[in-house]
């Protein structure tokens, strides 16, 4: 049995959609965590052009990529959108607790990329596992601005998520968040 130095790593993020980067982290959380949580966020049922995925549909795109013996180690709690730093710190802390018990060990893991990981700074009372800048600083908004264009940039993406992408081009709903990128792209000229 390995000795892992956590019970529970939380990996927080949007993962709209689950790239490399992505990936990595995830594979060093499993070295060092007997669980991932991935707080998954924006978890609201409404889709737009920055969250096109609902959180099932990420929680399957995910675990498309990981082993079975991986995917067994793996949870998911759904956050959603608050607007408010300590509404959503509460939740996320309330969520978390719902899959874990009181004497288990729990990390935070992620990379400080931007302004915008400001969060990780959040939850002081989990230790921080805190990643370099991985598979050259991947961004999802470009991923995405692409894939409205009608491109799956496979250089970024694991196997799993490139056959999510591609499975839900053939949707409905792509074809009517594509026209809504085509939409508001024409405006911005």
């Amino acid at each position: 049995m390995t000795a892992y130095a956590f019970d529970h790593l939380v990996f927080i993020g949007r993962f709209q959609p689950f790239h490399l980067a992505h990936l990595q982290t995830v594979e060093i959380a499993l070295q060092h965590s007997q669980q991932v949580i991935f707080a998954l966020g924006s978890a609201q049922a409404e889709r737009n052009l920055k969250n096109p995925f609902l959180a099932t549909e990420r929680e399957q795109m995910i675990l498309s990529n990981f082993s079975v013996a991986d995917q067994a180690r793996i949870q998911f709690v759904h956050v959603i959108d608050v607007y408010n730093d300590v509404k959503w710190v509460k939740l996320v802390k309330q969520l978390v607790a719902s899959v874990t018990h009181a004497n288990d060990k729990i990390g935070l893991i992620g990379h400080f990329k931007d302004e915008s990981s400001y969060y990780l700074q959040l939850f002081p009372e989990w230790e921080m596992l805190e990643l370099d800048s991985l598979v050259g600083s991947i961004s999802a908004t470009p991923l995405r601005e692409a894939y409205y264009r009608g491109e799956i940039q496979t250089q970024f993406f694991p196997q799993g998520s490139i056959q999510f992408l591609q499975e839900f081009q053939n949707n409905e709903i792509y074809r009517k968040l594509q026209h809504k990128y085509q939409q508001q792209d024409m405006s911005n000229i």
